[in-house]
């Protein structure tokens, strides 16, 4: 069976049995996990899986046009996420504060603070909270109240936008939903009030986000284009976008 052909089956066979391991579906194709892991991530890419702790199941939403859980968003685009992570979390300088909005890229970033010295970190995330908390390093740890919103886990509202306005940050590390050249981030999160108010407290705001959200325009804009220092992203990014963001002054750091 070649490559394209088994990756259409995979497919099918997921539509129809739903979340499935990786190793029944090794078992199933008659393949090697390492094979049916390089399928996964091919059609994740595509948007037509979701891959989740050693499994998959076929996606059943648009791939470009919803506000979607927590839970699946951190099975998105993971090698991308994961090396953006690693580079933003290379800013991030003994003794400073910072503030980690929620996101998938944000929180993987979390894992990589561990031997970053003495930092303050203010979240409006629960599950940033909790990666911090396994860490050996002691930070201290800042979240805002506010109404606590289940799809993004996380805080909302004019509460948590009070709580970061009386603050000072040094950075700033924010993801996004969209990213328009002309406008800056977007999000289609209704509640996205409070990521603007963590702008206003950052000396540098830094974006983290793979490529995949470039051209994609999402209803509400988070942070203008005018107000991004740093942009980190992945190398599927079209060359004419960096150059376009680059002479907006923007430092595109690409992984």
């Amino acid at each position: 069976m070649n490559l394209d052909k088994r990756r259409e089956r995979l497919l099918e066979f997921l539509k129809a049995n739903g979340k499935t391991s990786v190793n029944q579906l090794a078992s199933t194709f008659d393949t090697s996990g390492a094979t049916i892991r390089s399928d996964l991530r091919s059609l994740e890419e595509d948007g037509l899986v979701i891959r989740r702790y050693g499994a998959a199941e076929a996606a059943t939403f648009p791939h470009s046009n919803e506000d979607w859980p927590m839970d699946i968003k951190q099975t998105l685009n993971l090698e991308h996420k994961s090396l953006i992570a690693q580079t933003a979390s290379g800013l991030v300088q003994d003794g400073e504060s910072i503030i980690l909005d929620c996101g998938s890229t944000t929180l993987q970033m979390v894992s990589h603070l561990q031997h970053v010295l003495e930092l303050t970190i203010m979240t409006n995330s629960i599950h940033i909270v909790n990666a911090i908390a396994e860490l050996e390093s002691p930070h201290t740890v800042l979240m805002p109240g506010g109404t606590y919103r289940h799809k993004s886990a996380s805080f909302h509202g004019a509460l948590a936008e009070q709580a970061f306005q009386k603050f000072s940050f040094d950075k700033l590390f924010i993801g996004a939903d969209g990213f328009d050249l002309t406008q800056g981030t977007t999000t289609y999160n209704e509640a996205y009030q409070v990521s603007q108010a963590m702008c206003q407290a950052a000396g540098t705001i830094i974006v983290v986000t793979d490529s995949s959200k470039f051209g994609r325009r999402s209803p509400n804009v988070v942070v203008p284009i005018n107000q991004i220092d740093v942009l980190i992203t992945d190398s599927g990014i079209d060359p004419e976008h960096v150059k376009t963001l680059t002479q907006q002054g923007i430092d595109v750091r690409i992984v």
